[in-house]
């Protein structure tokens, strides 16, 4: 959060980051995921969740002033889908910015061409990690 550029940290205020081991089944579904893809190990890398309805982000603009938001990333799918220490790195940011831009109202369909690039990110951003 604190790499995020400065122009973010003003609206982080109302925003809590909690990391999970991984989502529940309740969790996936309400997320939109069908009971086959759940049983085919479809899951979740992360999930913005407004405090005030603590369900997950359905798509429609939320008021950033008035109501505190959580981000939740889920650590073991992330493990898991990407061994490699660099690579899990770059997806943890990834995961982190995708759900963040959910805080800004942004859907997963405008977030396609950013999700789809390997390393969206400069190559030295992780040196001094």
């Amino acid at each position: 959060m604190k790499r995020l550029p400065t122009v973010f940290q003003q609206y982080l205020d109302n925003l809590v980051v909690d990391v999970e081991w991984c989502p529940d089944e309740e969790t996936l579904k309400h997320a939109g995921l069908t009971p086959e893809e759940i049983n085919n190990g479809e899951t979740l890398f992360g999930l913005f969740v407004p405090f005030g309805t603590g369900q997950p982000w359905t798509g429609s603009a939320i008021d950033l002033e008035d109501s505190p938001n959580r981000l939740i990333i889920f650590q073991d799918p992330l493990e898991e889908a990407f061994p490699d220490p660099k690579t899990l790195r770059i997806e943890i940011r990834k995961t982190v910015i995708h759900e963040l831009a959910h805080h800004f109202g942004w859907t997963d369909r405008d977030l396609e061409s950013f999700d789809d690039k390997d390393n969206p990110f400069p190559d030295d951003i992780f040196e001094d990690i």
